[in-house]
């Protein structure tokens, strides 16, 4: 399957927001949206902006989920494809199953910093799932479910440091014992908690044409 393999930075500035792919860089001053906020590539010397089209802004707002949770667009397109077959809102129902995907848990509860480095230990069979060895990074976890570490893994210095790391801030779904490297899901996720800025009805106009 093809990835982006250029820089992950351009994406941010591309969206014109902070999609945190590149983990504890992203909360620093080293932050490259920070230091140039401007989208990528040559600059008109006007500093006039052209009006973006409605199509555009929707479009723009796919882009922006897609690239923050890592998708290809088959995939993402099979996942609003099931949103849209599920009761309730589309567009919080398409977050909603981004948000229960393993690669992205791994990453709430902190084991990974960024989605990418998550999808990793996932796909390198790091992560256990009620203490199975889960190593498909679009598993959906569920109410209940324990996130812990192969016992081989714990000593990885990564998550030596994340033990003796304070907890970062946790959406209220999730809960984790960084002491004991143990996350657990508390509850499927919740709109509120998605700390990006998206207005998913966008996304869902877009497919709706």
């Amino acid at each position: 399957m093809a990835r982006y393999t250029g820089s992950v930075c351009r994406l941010c500035r591309r969206e014109g927001c902070k999609l945190f792919l590149k983990g504890d860089r992203c909360y620093s001053g080293k932050c490259a949206f920070v230091k140039r906020p401007s989208p990528p590539g040559e600059q008109k010397k006007s500093g006039r902006r052209s009006k973006v089209s409605e199509y555009g802004l929707q479009l723009r707002e796919k882009q922006k989920v897609k690239r923050a949770y890592g998708m290809m667009e088959s995939q993402f397109e099979k996942y609003y494809n099931i949103a849209e077959r599920m009761k309730g809102k589309t567009g919080v129902n398409l977050l909603q199953l981004l948000e229960s995907r393993l690669d992205n848990v791994v990453f709430r509860l902190g084991f990974g910093d960024s989605r990418a480095q998550a999808r990793q230990f996932v796909l390198h069979g790091h992560i256990l799932v009620n203490g199975k060895k889960v190593d498909i990074a679009s598993f959906f976890v569920s109410e209940g479910d324990e996130i812990t570490l192969r016992k081989k893994s714990t000593e990885m210095e990564r998550f030596k440091e994340l033990r003796e790391s304070e907890a970062r801030p946790m959406p209220s779904w999730l809960s984790m014992d960084n002491a004991n490297l143990v996350g657990r899901v508390l509850s499927a996720p919740v709109r509120e908690d998605i700390d990006l800025t998206i207005e998913e009805h966008l996304i869902v106009e877009h497919y709706s044409k």
